[in-house]
């Protein structure tokens, strides 16, 4: 295939993820494979409109699958958000020979994406706006090891422990986490929280069946770990620990999963691009990658699972 750009430039910007270096090295070595050159932008947008950046070559990705975080730095740029900003931004995108730029990221590198290609330069976002987003897994698979360990403890002192999770504006990670970690409670920002019934119910029902250790799993956005966790002190006399895990989620060696669709999302992603095409986002819907939109993309909405609920009630029963 004979690519219609000649020179791609990578960026990650935004909250970084693990899995992000597995996307680089793709966006890399298939620019490669086509003949291609790449160019590594550091420090997302801001590094766009300073010209922080160097090529890259396969060699230089070599080994970096397993590292987490993002090998080009990430940062926010308040310039770019200015049309003045914006217009550099491009202007050093032309002067460097870039005329494709895969922008890896979440909304707000996609909205940033999407104004840069109103000035000409062809553009593709890979990670949000799809049912999978790199890094979920891994930190997935942190919170629950951490949480594993803190109920060792609570069995051992039949204490109650509350644990926030990361998710402002989304449950998916806190429902998954729950889930897997046998929790009491789930509290999301997409539900309304009702204590009395999501919450001490449910730890009632568990003491009257004599269990005597519970963990609540609490997203950052729907409320603070440690207001639950007086909150059950208050109504059922329990000593009651709240604990947040914080930024340790973002971080770590991706897991299998991770890397790998990471690694599809920048292959496809510099395809798309060397099709001639534009304004795109990468999307995987559980089976396939495909693309859509940038526009679209940012409109859509992932609802929570209610079948996941479901689950999640049945097996609370009997505890």
């Amino acid at each position: 295939m004979q690519s219609k750009v000649s020179r791609i430039g990578v960026l990650t910007s935004g909250g970084d993820a693990p899995g992000m270096n597995s996307a680089i090295r793709a966006v890399v070595r298939t620019a490669y494979s086509l003949g291609v050159e790449c160019v590594g932008v550091r420090r997302g947008y801001h590094g766009l409109i300073t010209g922080d950046m160097e090529p890259l070559t396969p060699r230089d990705v070599s080994g970096i699958t397993s590292l987490g975080g993002t090998l080009l730095y990430t940062a926010r740029s308040a310039e770019f958000r200015t049309p003045e900003g914006v217009q550099r931004a491009a202007d050093i995108c032309r002067f460097r020979g870039i005329d494709g730029l895969v922008c890896v990221g979440g909304d707000g590198t996609f909205k940033g994406a999407l104004e840069l290609s109103k000035y000409g330069i062809s553009v593709c976002g890979v990670i949000a706006c799809t049912s999978y987003t790199i890094g979920f897994d891994t930190a997935c698979n942190t919170a629950i090891e951490c949480i594993d360990k803190l109920n060792d403890t609570m069995k051992s002192h039949e204490r109650c422990s509350v644990v926030e999770v990361m998710g402002n504006r989304a449950g998916h990670l806190a429902l998954y986490v729950g889930l897997a970690v046998g929790a009491t409670a789930v509290l999301v920002p997409e539900r309304p929280i009702n204590y009395k019934d999501d919450v001490i119910r449910p730890i009632r029902e568990g003491q009257l069946h004599g269990r005597t250790n519970y963990t609540v799993i609490v997203a950052e956005g729907a409320a603070h770990a440690t207001e639950v966790a007086k909150i059950i002190n208050t109504e059922t006399g329990m000593d009651t620990r709240a604990t947040i895990i914080g930024h340790v989620q973002r971080g770590g060696r991706p897991t299998v999963r991770d890397r790998i669709l990471a690694a599809d999302f920048g292959y496809t992603a510099v395809q798309v691009l060397a099709q001639g095409m534009t304004n795109k986002v990468i999307c995987y819907d559980g089976q396939k990658m495909f693309h859509m939109d940038i526009v679209e993309a940012l409109k859509m909405k992932k609802d929570l699972s209610e079948h996941n609920y479901g689950l999640l009630a049945a097996l609370h029963s009997g505890m």
